[in-house]
């Protein structure tokens, strides 16, 4: 399976069928895992298609599997930026880490993605106060 990101929070492989595997570590590593399925299965249940569907989770091994949203972005007008993590709070979450590298782009229909949701927040949730990761994200610098 070729590796696509190997960090002190998570080793993500793409695997042979396509979908993306990726398993959580180091601090926080079960709070950012669940976090991440919580914000996944939100963003499903809400109908946003621009980003990956949960197809598996394993909270024994911290990991998750799923859909492939496209390949990662090179270049990216900065407005454009803007807009795709703006439109991604008119489904109810905040991404809290909008840079470029959770940006991909989809060949199939022509759309560019989001990707890794384990810092992002809730911005309405059931009690009315905003839930997220307790970690903060991680700077703009891998």
């Amino acid at each position: 399976m070729p590796e696509i990101k190997d960090t002190k929070r998570a080793l993500v492989h793409i695997g042979y069928d396509g979908t993306v595997q990726k398993t959580f570590r180091g601090t926080g590593a079960r709070e950012r895992f669940e976090n991440e399925i919580r914000i996944l299965r939100h963003l499903e249940a809400r109908g946003c298609d621009f980003v990956p569907r949960l197809l598996e989770a394993d909270p024994g091994k911290l990991k998750i599997v799923t859909s492939n949203c496209g390949s990662r972005v090179e270049h990216i007008n900065e407005e454009r930026l803007k807009e795709i993590f703006g439109e991604l709070e008119s489904y109810g979450v905040r991404h809290d880490d909008p840079f470029i590298r959770n940006v991909t782009y989809r060949i199939a229909d022509g759309r560019f993605c989001l990707i890794d949701f384990e810092f992002a927040t809730l911005l309405d949730p059931p009690g009315g106060q905003a839930a997220s990761a307790t970690n903060s994200p991680p700077s703009e610098s891998p």
